[in-house]
Protein backbone atom coordinates (compact mmCIF):
# COMPACT_ATOMS: atom_id res chain seq x y z
CA UNK A 1 0.00 0.00 0.00
CA UNK A 2 1.50 3.26 -1.39
CA UNK A 3 1.54 6.45 0.91
CA UNK A 4 1.67 10.06 -0.33
CA UNK A 5 4.98 11.31 -0.07
CA UNK A 6 3.17 14.59 0.91
CA UNK A 7 2.11 12.62 4.24
CA UNK A 8 5.72 12.02 5.21
CA UNK A 9 6.82 15.86 5.06
CA UNK A 10 3.90 16.84 7.26
CA UNK A 11 4.95 14.25 9.89
CA UNK A 12 8.63 15.61 9.35
CA UNK A 13 7.24 19.10 9.74
CA UNK A 14 4.15 18.61 12.07
CA UNK A 15 4.33 15.14 14.06
CA UNK A 16 0.75 14.47 12.51
CA UNK A 17 -0.69 14.80 8.93
CA UNK A 18 -4.34 15.32 8.11
CA UNK A 19 -4.84 12.48 5.84
CA UNK A 20 -7.86 10.92 3.47
CA UNK A 21 -7.73 7.05 3.65
CA UNK A 22 -8.93 4.99 0.85
CA UNK A 23 -10.40 2.05 1.52
CA UNK A 24 -10.29 -0.89 -0.83
CA UNK A 25 -13.39 -1.03 -3.77
CA UNK A 26 -13.56 -4.64 -2.69
CA UNK A 27 -15.36 -3.84 0.68
CA UNK A 28 -18.43 -2.18 -0.91
CA UNK A 29 -21.77 -2.34 0.95
CA UNK A 30 -19.45 -4.05 3.84
CA UNK A 31 -18.32 -0.34 4.79
CA UNK A 32 -22.09 1.76 4.46
CA UNK A 33 -22.74 1.39 7.83
CA UNK A 34 -19.29 2.68 9.68
CA UNK A 35 -15.95 2.84 8.56
CA UNK A 36 -13.39 -0.22 9.42
CA UNK A 37 -12.66 0.36 13.03
CA UNK A 38 -8.78 -0.72 12.33
CA UNK A 39 -8.47 2.21 10.07
CA UNK A 40 -10.39 4.53 12.56
CA UNK A 41 -8.08 2.85 15.28
CA UNK A 42 -5.04 4.30 13.64
CA UNK A 43 -6.26 7.68 13.39
CA UNK A 44 -5.82 10.62 16.39
CA UNK A 45 -9.51 11.01 18.26
CA UNK A 46 -8.83 14.41 18.61
CA UNK A 47 -7.98 17.36 16.04
CA UNK A 48 -4.29 18.14 17.01
CA UNK A 49 -4.57 21.95 18.33
CA UNK A 50 -1.61 23.24 15.83
CA UNK A 51 -4.54 21.69 13.37
CA UNK A 52 -6.97 24.49 15.01
CA UNK A 53 -6.70 26.90 12.11
CA UNK A 54 -6.30 24.86 9.19
CA UNK A 55 -9.27 26.18 6.35
CA UNK A 56 -8.65 30.46 6.52
CA UNK A 57 -11.57 32.53 5.99
CA UNK A 58 -15.78 31.40 6.35
CA UNK A 59 -18.15 32.84 4.78
CA UNK A 60 -20.75 32.03 7.89
CA UNK A 61 -21.53 34.58 10.80
CA UNK A 62 -21.27 31.83 13.55
CA UNK A 63 -18.59 29.90 14.45
CA UNK A 64 -19.33 25.81 14.08
CA UNK A 65 -18.29 23.56 17.49
CA UNK A 66 -14.81 22.20 17.27
CA UNK A 67 -14.98 19.42 13.98
CA UNK A 68 -14.92 15.38 14.55
CA UNK A 69 -11.98 14.49 14.35
CA UNK A 70 -12.87 11.51 11.87
CA UNK A 71 -15.17 11.55 9.06
CA UNK A 72 -16.52 9.12 6.90
CA UNK A 73 -17.76 9.21 3.40
CA UNK A 74 -19.29 5.55 2.23
CA UNK A 75 -20.13 6.09 -0.98
CA UNK A 76 -16.61 7.27 -1.96
CA UNK A 77 -15.19 5.05 0.17
CA UNK A 78 -13.01 6.94 2.11
CA UNK A 79 -12.50 7.72 5.85
CA UNK A 80 -10.64 11.97 6.72
CA UNK A 81 -8.81 12.42 9.92
CA UNK A 82 -5.41 13.37 11.01
CA UNK A 83 -2.68 10.22 12.01
CA UNK A 84 0.93 10.87 14.12
CA UNK A 85 3.49 8.68 12.56
CA UNK A 86 2.60 5.23 14.35
CA UNK A 87 -0.80 5.57 12.87
CA UNK A 88 0.54 6.10 9.39
CA UNK A 89 2.47 2.80 9.93
CA UNK A 90 -0.09 1.30 10.93
CA UNK A 91 -2.47 2.11 8.18
CA UNK A 92 0.45 1.28 5.48
CA UNK A 93 -0.01 -2.44 6.79
CA UNK A 94 -3.88 -2.68 7.10
CA UNK A 95 -4.99 -4.93 4.68
CA UNK A 96 -8.93 -2.70 4.28
CA UNK A 97 -6.51 0.48 2.88
CA UNK A 98 -5.83 0.99 -0.39
CA UNK A 99 -4.11 4.31 -0.38
CA UNK A 100 -3.40 7.04 2.34
CA UNK A 101 -3.05 10.57 0.62
CA UNK A 102 -2.16 14.31 2.04
CA UNK A 103 -5.31 16.39 2.51
CA UNK A 104 -4.60 19.23 0.24
CA UNK A 105 -6.99 22.10 -0.37
CA UNK A 106 -9.09 23.15 -3.33
CA UNK A 107 -9.55 26.32 -4.59
CA UNK A 108 -12.53 27.75 -6.66
CA UNK A 109 -11.01 28.04 -11.01
CA UNK A 110 -11.75 31.82 -10.35
CA UNK A 111 -12.66 33.61 -13.76
CA UNK A 112 -10.15 35.80 -15.78
CA UNK A 113 -12.73 38.77 -16.37
CA UNK A 114 -16.02 39.26 -14.92
CA UNK A 115 -18.38 42.13 -16.39
CA UNK A 116 -21.74 44.03 -16.19
CA UNK A 117 -24.16 42.99 -19.26
CA UNK A 118 -27.53 42.52 -20.35
CA UNK A 119 -29.19 39.49 -21.96
CA UNK A 120 -30.12 40.53 -25.25
CA UNK A 121 -31.41 38.17 -28.58
CA UNK A 122 -33.52 34.55 -27.64
CA UNK A 123 -30.31 33.12 -26.37
CA UNK A 124 -26.73 33.38 -25.39
CA UNK A 125 -24.58 33.30 -27.95
CA UNK A 126 -22.78 29.93 -26.70
CA UNK A 127 -26.14 28.40 -26.79
CA UNK A 128 -27.09 29.19 -30.15
CA UNK A 129 -22.87 28.26 -31.15
CA UNK A 130 -23.46 24.89 -29.87
CA UNK A 131 -27.33 24.45 -31.65
CA UNK A 132 -28.72 24.12 -28.50
CA UNK A 133 -32.18 25.85 -30.40
CA UNK A 134 -31.80 23.00 -32.82
CA UNK A 135 -32.39 20.42 -30.09
CA UNK A 136 -34.74 22.73 -27.66
CA UNK A 137 -37.07 22.82 -30.88
CA UNK A 138 -37.17 18.91 -30.77
CA UNK A 139 -38.58 19.37 -27.71
CA UNK A 140 -35.60 17.92 -25.23
CA UNK A 141 -34.58 20.26 -22.08
CA UNK A 142 -32.75 17.76 -19.96
CA UNK A 143 -35.95 16.59 -17.95
CA UNK A 144 -35.80 14.01 -15.58
CA UNK A 145 -32.08 14.28 -15.72
CA UNK A 146 -30.10 15.04 -12.28
CA UNK A 147 -27.11 17.55 -12.77
CA UNK A 148 -24.81 17.82 -9.19
CA UNK A 149 -23.43 21.27 -9.16
CA UNK A 150 -20.86 21.91 -6.30
CA UNK A 151 -19.86 25.70 -6.37
CA UNK A 152 -20.28 28.84 -4.27
CA UNK A 153 -23.84 28.18 -3.72
CA UNK A 154 -26.71 29.13 -5.82
CA UNK A 155 -29.27 31.87 -5.44
CA UNK A 156 -32.75 30.35 -5.41
CA UNK A 157 -34.91 33.44 -5.66
CA UNK A 158 -33.42 34.38 -8.82
CA UNK A 159 -36.35 34.61 -11.46
CA UNK A 160 -34.18 32.28 -13.94
CA UNK A 161 -33.63 29.93 -10.84
CA UNK A 162 -36.82 29.92 -9.00
CA UNK A 163 -37.88 26.56 -9.11
CA UNK A 164 -35.37 24.98 -10.14
CA UNK A 165 -33.22 23.43 -7.83
CA UNK A 166 -34.25 19.98 -7.23
CA UNK A 167 -31.90 19.97 -3.99
CA UNK A 168 -29.25 22.19 -1.56
CA UNK A 169 -26.60 21.20 0.46
CA UNK A 170 -24.89 23.97 2.61
CA UNK A 171 -21.90 22.89 4.66
CA UNK A 172 -20.03 24.69 7.41
CA UNK A 173 -16.43 25.61 7.24
CA UNK A 174 -16.13 21.88 8.84
CA UNK A 175 -17.39 20.24 6.11
CA UNK A 176 -20.96 19.87 8.22
CA UNK A 177 -24.43 20.05 6.19
CA UNK A 178 -26.12 23.38 7.46
CA UNK A 179 -29.40 22.17 8.44
CA UNK A 180 -32.43 24.00 6.85
CA UNK A 181 -30.25 26.06 4.40
CA UNK A 182 -32.06 27.58 1.63
CA UNK A 183 -29.97 27.85 -1.34
CA UNK A 184 -27.84 31.01 -1.55
CA UNK A 185 -24.85 32.31 -3.39
CA UNK A 186 -22.67 34.20 -0.83
CA UNK A 187 -19.45 34.41 -3.44
CA UNK A 188 -18.93 38.30 -3.83
CA UNK A 189 -18.79 37.00 -7.82
CA UNK A 190 -22.00 34.81 -7.20
CA UNK A 191 -19.53 32.09 -9.55
CA UNK A 192 -22.21 29.59 -8.47
CA UNK A 193 -25.38 31.56 -9.34
CA UNK A 194 -23.60 31.98 -12.83
CA UNK A 195 -22.54 28.00 -13.33
CA UNK A 196 -26.26 26.89 -12.16
CA UNK A 197 -27.64 29.79 -14.92
CA UNK A 198 -25.72 27.88 -17.47
CA UNK A 199 -26.57 24.91 -16.53
CA UNK A 200 -30.40 25.05 -16.06
CA UNK A 201 -30.93 28.39 -16.28
CA UNK A 202 -34.70 29.87 -17.48
CA UNK A 203 -35.18 33.54 -19.43
CA UNK A 204 -33.93 36.77 -18.27
CA UNK A 205 -35.30 39.45 -20.52
CA UNK A 206 -36.50 37.02 -23.03
CA UNK A 207 -32.81 35.61 -23.60
CA UNK A 208 -32.61 31.77 -22.46
CA UNK A 209 -29.42 31.62 -20.64
CA UNK A 210 -29.69 27.61 -19.70
CA UNK A 211 -28.58 24.66 -21.93
CA UNK A 212 -30.81 22.43 -19.63
CA UNK A 213 -33.71 23.94 -18.37
CA UNK A 214 -35.61 21.31 -17.69
CA UNK A 215 -32.86 19.31 -15.81
CA UNK A 216 -32.79 18.87 -11.77
CA UNK A 217 -30.17 20.80 -10.27
CA UNK A 218 -28.71 19.24 -6.71
CA UNK A 219 -26.18 22.27 -5.66
CA UNK A 220 -24.17 21.92 -2.74
CA UNK A 221 -21.86 25.20 -1.57
CA UNK A 222 -18.34 23.86 -0.79
CA UNK A 223 -15.89 26.40 -1.96
CA UNK A 224 -14.50 28.88 -1.03
CA UNK A 225 -13.45 29.14 2.61
CA UNK A 226 -13.00 26.79 5.67
CA UNK A 227 -11.74 23.19 4.95
CA UNK A 228 -12.97 22.93 1.01
CA UNK A 229 -11.39 19.42 1.00
CA UNK A 230 -13.98 18.14 3.75
CA UNK A 231 -16.53 20.38 2.42
CA UNK A 232 -16.01 18.87 -1.14
CA UNK A 233 -16.24 15.44 -0.06
CA UNK A 234 -19.19 16.00 1.69
CA UNK A 235 -21.11 17.96 -1.29
CA UNK A 236 -19.86 14.46 -3.57
CA UNK A 237 -20.96 11.91 -0.91
CA UNK A 238 -24.38 14.30 -0.86
CA UNK A 239 -24.73 13.70 -4.62
CA UNK A 240 -24.21 10.24 -4.54
CA UNK A 241 -27.19 9.83 -2.48
CA UNK A 242 -29.41 12.27 -4.45
CA UNK A 243 -29.14 10.05 -7.69
CA UNK A 244 -27.40 12.39 -9.42
CA UNK A 245 -26.05 11.57 -13.51
CA UNK A 246 -23.66 14.22 -14.32
CA UNK A 247 -20.99 16.24 -12.06
CA UNK A 248 -20.19 19.53 -12.77
CA UNK A 249 -17.12 21.22 -10.92
CA UNK A 250 -16.00 24.48 -11.96
CA UNK A 251 -12.99 24.06 -9.09
CA UNK A 252 -9.59 22.36 -8.37
CA UNK A 253 -6.01 22.60 -7.25
CA UNK A 254 -3.04 23.67 -9.81
CA UNK A 255 -1.48 20.97 -11.02
CA UNK A 256 -1.46 17.49 -10.75
CA UNK A 257 -2.59 15.68 -7.46
CA UNK A 258 -3.83 12.54 -7.53
CA UNK A 259 -5.14 12.25 -3.69
CA UNK A 260 -8.57 12.64 -5.65
CA UNK A 261 -7.73 10.04 -8.22
CA UNK A 262 -9.83 7.27 -5.85
CA UNK A 263 -12.64 9.48 -5.35
CA UNK A 264 -13.35 10.47 -8.74
CA UNK A 265 -13.03 6.59 -9.84
CA UNK A 266 -15.97 5.89 -6.94
CA UNK A 267 -17.80 8.58 -8.52
CA UNK A 268 -17.75 6.99 -11.82
CA UNK A 269 -17.89 3.22 -10.63
CA UNK A 270 -21.57 4.85 -9.22
CA UNK A 271 -22.06 5.54 -12.97
CA UNK A 272 -21.75 9.30 -12.48
CA UNK A 273 -20.35 11.51 -15.73
CA UNK A 274 -17.71 13.59 -14.29
CA UNK A 275 -17.62 17.42 -16.28
CA UNK A 276 -14.57 19.45 -14.54
CA UNK A 277 -13.02 22.78 -15.50
CA UNK A 278 -9.60 22.70 -16.95
CA UNK A 279 -8.18 25.35 -15.81
CA UNK A 280 -7.58 29.25 -16.39
CA UNK A 281 -3.70 29.34 -15.83
CA UNK A 282 -2.85 28.46 -20.03
CA UNK A 283 -0.81 26.37 -21.44
CA UNK A 284 1.50 24.23 -19.88
CA UNK A 285 -0.81 23.90 -17.01
CA UNK A 286 -4.48 21.97 -15.53
CA UNK A 287 -6.27 21.45 -12.57
CA UNK A 288 -6.94 18.81 -10.29
CA UNK A 289 -9.26 16.85 -10.89
CA UNK A 290 -9.70 17.70 -14.19
CA UNK A 291 -6.43 16.28 -15.42
CA UNK A 292 -7.19 12.64 -14.37
CA UNK A 293 -8.37 9.98 -16.46
CA UNK A 294 -11.71 9.40 -17.65
CA UNK A 295 -13.22 12.89 -16.37
CA UNK A 296 -14.36 15.05 -19.25
CA UNK A 297 -11.98 18.00 -19.03
CA UNK A 298 -13.44 21.32 -20.40
CA UNK A 299 -11.44 23.94 -22.23
CA UNK A 300 -12.78 27.33 -22.80
CA UNK A 301 -13.48 28.79 -26.66
CA UNK A 302 -14.78 32.52 -27.96
CA UNK A 303 -16.85 33.55 -30.17
CA UNK A 304 -14.77 33.66 -32.96
CA UNK A 305 -14.12 29.57 -31.98
CA UNK A 306 -10.30 30.48 -30.72
CA UNK A 307 -9.00 28.81 -27.46
CA UNK A 308 -9.02 31.47 -24.71
CA UNK A 309 -5.41 31.99 -23.65
CA UNK A 310 -5.73 31.53 -20.70
CA UNK A 311 -7.54 27.92 -21.18
CA UNK A 312 -5.17 25.57 -19.18
CA UNK A 313 -3.69 22.72 -21.90
CA UNK A 314 -1.08 19.86 -20.97
CA UNK A 315 -0.43 16.49 -21.80
CA UNK A 316 1.24 13.64 -19.64
CA UNK A 317 2.91 10.81 -20.10
CA UNK A 318 0.08 7.95 -19.49
CA UNK A 319 -1.23 5.67 -22.14
CA UNK A 320 -4.90 6.55 -21.78
CA UNK A 321 -6.25 10.00 -21.99
CA UNK A 322 -2.97 11.83 -21.43
CA UNK A 323 -3.75 15.23 -22.98
CA UNK A 324 -6.47 17.31 -21.87
CA UNK A 325 -8.23 19.31 -22.45
CA UNK A 326 -10.72 16.66 -23.78
CA UNK A 327 -13.38 18.95 -24.97
CA UNK A 328 -14.14 23.16 -25.31
CA UNK A 329 -17.10 24.66 -25.28
CA UNK A 330 -18.00 28.78 -25.10
CA UNK A 331 -16.19 30.24 -21.92
CA UNK A 332 -15.83 33.88 -22.87
CA UNK A 333 -18.19 36.41 -22.49
CA UNK A 334 -21.02 33.87 -21.25
CA UNK A 335 -23.64 35.99 -20.32
CA UNK A 336 -25.76 34.21 -17.21
CA UNK A 337 -27.71 34.97 -13.61
CA UNK A 338 -25.80 37.14 -10.82
CA UNK A 339 -27.18 37.23 -7.52
CA UNK A 340 -30.07 39.19 -6.71
CA UNK A 341 -31.49 39.19 -10.43
CA UNK A 342 -30.37 40.37 -14.11
CA UNK A 343 -27.23 39.13 -15.52
CA UNK A 344 -23.49 39.11 -16.11
CA UNK A 345 -20.61 38.33 -18.09
CA UNK A 346 -17.94 36.04 -16.80
CA UNK A 347 -14.89 34.43 -18.70
CA UNK A 348 -13.03 31.29 -17.65
CA UNK A 349 -13.04 27.43 -18.22
CA UNK A 350 -15.90 27.70 -15.27
CA UNK A 351 -18.18 29.50 -17.73
CA UNK A 352 -17.61 26.42 -20.52
CA UNK A 353 -17.99 23.59 -18.12
CA UNK A 354 -21.78 24.05 -17.60
CA UNK A 355 -22.43 24.58 -20.62
CA UNK A 356 -21.01 20.54 -21.38
CA UNK A 357 -22.53 19.52 -18.53
CA UNK A 358 -26.07 21.21 -19.48
CA UNK A 359 -25.86 19.60 -22.97
CA UNK A 360 -25.20 16.04 -21.33
CA UNK A 361 -28.47 16.51 -19.56
CA UNK A 362 -30.18 16.63 -23.14
CA UNK A 363 -28.58 13.96 -24.82
CA UNK A 364 -29.45 11.82 -21.42
CA UNK A 365 -33.40 13.05 -21.67
CA UNK A 366 -33.11 11.76 -25.55
CA UNK A 367 -31.52 8.53 -24.88
CA UNK A 368 -32.14 7.71 -21.16
CA UNK A 369 -31.04 3.92 -20.86
CA UNK A 370 -27.81 5.60 -22.13
CA UNK A 371 -24.74 5.32 -19.36
CA UNK A 372 -22.10 8.03 -18.48
CA UNK A 373 -19.67 6.42 -20.65
CA UNK A 374 -21.70 6.50 -23.84
CA UNK A 375 -22.62 10.08 -23.07
CA UNK A 376 -19.08 10.98 -22.58
CA UNK A 377 -18.00 9.13 -25.87
CA UNK A 378 -20.61 10.52 -27.79
CA UNK A 379 -19.25 13.97 -26.71
CA UNK A 380 -15.43 13.30 -27.67
CA UNK A 381 -15.98 11.35 -31.16
CA UNK A 382 -18.51 14.13 -32.32
CA UNK A 383 -16.29 17.03 -31.14
CA UNK A 384 -15.68 19.31 -34.18
CA UNK A 385 -11.86 19.83 -33.96
CA UNK A 386 -11.50 24.08 -34.85
CA UNK A 387 -9.05 24.81 -37.61
CA UNK A 388 -5.69 26.50 -37.03
CA UNK A 389 -5.37 25.60 -33.60
CA UNK A 390 -3.15 22.93 -32.22
CA UNK A 391 -4.79 19.71 -30.74
CA UNK A 392 -3.36 19.88 -27.37
CA UNK A 393 -5.16 23.23 -27.05
CA UNK A 394 -8.41 21.80 -27.94
CA UNK A 395 -8.53 18.35 -27.42
CA UNK A 396 -10.96 16.53 -29.69
CA UNK A 397 -12.51 19.83 -30.45
CA UNK A 398 -15.83 22.20 -30.09
CA UNK A 399 -18.46 20.06 -28.61
CA UNK A 400 -21.27 19.69 -31.12
CA UNK A 401 -25.02 18.31 -29.52
CA UNK A 402 -26.38 18.01 -32.50
CA UNK A 403 -23.66 15.65 -34.02
CA UNK A 404 -23.58 13.56 -29.90
CA UNK A 405 -27.24 12.99 -30.22
CA UNK A 406 -27.35 11.09 -33.44
CA UNK A 407 -24.19 9.40 -32.54
CA UNK A 408 -25.75 7.97 -29.72
CA UNK A 409 -27.40 4.06 -29.72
Amino acid sequence: MAVDPAVTRSLQNFGFAQVLVVLQPSLGAAIAGAAPPTVTNHLLPVVPQQASGLGGLTTVTAMPPPPPAQKFYPRLGVVAGFADAAGVNSLGSDPTVSEVYAASQLSLVTPVAVAAAIASGPMTWGLLRLRVDALRASGLTGAGVRIGHLDTGVDGTHPALAGRISGFLETDINGDAVPGAAPHDPHFLGHGTHTAGTICGGTVGGTAIGVAPGAELFSALVIEGGQVLLRLLAGLEWCLTQGVQILSLSLGIRGFTPFLEDVVQRVLENGVLPVFAAGNEGPGTSRSPGNYENVLAVGATDQSDHVANFSSSISFQRPADPDKPDVVAPGVNTISAKPGGGTQSMDGTSMATPHVAGVAALLWEAHPSATAADIDRALRTTAAPLPGILPLRQGAGLIDPVAALAALP
